[in-house]
């Protein structure tokens, strides 16, 4: 593509030295080659930082930044969008994969359709690699109210043009802190489209945040409460309404694919 916008990759990592070196690989075997890669270590304690220096010494595209203590993700995040000099900014969490044609894919359907935000499908995979035959199909279009009920964006494969509604902040929450990201950018954006062609692959790990159904009322009630400013009782009436979405609606969203 003539005249390529540089996109900004955001790779935040702890402790990943068993999947990060395929998640940098995969953002290298893009077919789109105006990127720069931001990884930003939350102090790990492996072999984290020691792989990506590896990584950092062979591509001059790919840069390193490090916290002195661990602050979470979203703080991490927000760290390489600071840093990022992208036109686009788009983020890959270091034990996720893209495929070679991911940015080219959604650069050009930015582009085309003068969006602000985009996202798209994704396959799953297991903790150990292996494809699985689900898809998560990407809604078509994405409105704010819809987003206010679940988080339909997969973070591996959401895009936006801070060229047009400037750099858009994660909250400081160690979960679900991308679901606030989403919202905000989407406030700002208006609109959102998505694409239907599966574009990364999604590791399920068994810490999941979706397997402790504690937790996921904890985090999302803070989205309400914390990060929106909604008080405690229009909190509880969308987390009920959130708790519909994501059990009876969402997973319907869940394709399986003829083997």
């Amino acid at each position: 593509m003539k005249d390529a916008p540089l996109v900004s990759v955001i790779m935040p990592t702890y402790n990943s030295a068993e999947f990060i070196g395929a998640a940098i690989q995969s953002v290298q075997n893009q077919k789109y080659l105006n990127w720069e890669l931001l990884v930003i270590d939350d102090a790990s304690n492996d072999l984290t930082v020691a792989l990506v220096e590896d990584f950092v010494s062979q591509d001059s595209r790919i840069k390193l930044y490090q916290n002195t203590k661990n602050v979470g993700t979203g703080a991490s995040r927000n760290t390489g969008i600071k840093a990022a000099k992208g036109s686009f900014i788009a983020f890959l969490d270091a034990d996720d994969l893209w495929i070679p044609e991911k940015l080219g894919v959604q650069v050009n359907f930015m582009l085309k359709n003068n969006l602000a935000m985009s996202f798209s499908s994704y396959r799953l995979m297991t903790e150990t690699g292996q494809l699985l035959p689900e898809i998560v199909e990407s809604l078509p279009e994405l409105s704010y109210k819809k987003l206010l009920r679940s988080n339909y964006v997969g973070s591996l494969t959401g895009m936006y043009n801070a060229d047009k509604i400037g750099k858009i902040y994660s909250p400081l929450l160690r979960k679900r802190q991308d679901w606030g990201l989403w919202l905000s950018v989407l406030e700002k954006a208006g609109s959102a489209l998505g694409i239907q062609q599966p574009l990364a692959y999604y590791r399920l790990r068994k810490n999941s945040i979706s397997n402790n159904k504690t937790a996921l009322l904890k985090y999302n009630f803070q989205i309400y409460n914390r990060v929106l400013g909604y008080g405690f009782l229009k909190s509880c009436k969308y987390m009920s309404r959130f708790l519909w979405e994501h059990f009876m609606v969402k997973n319907k969203q869940v394709k399986t694919l003829n083997q």
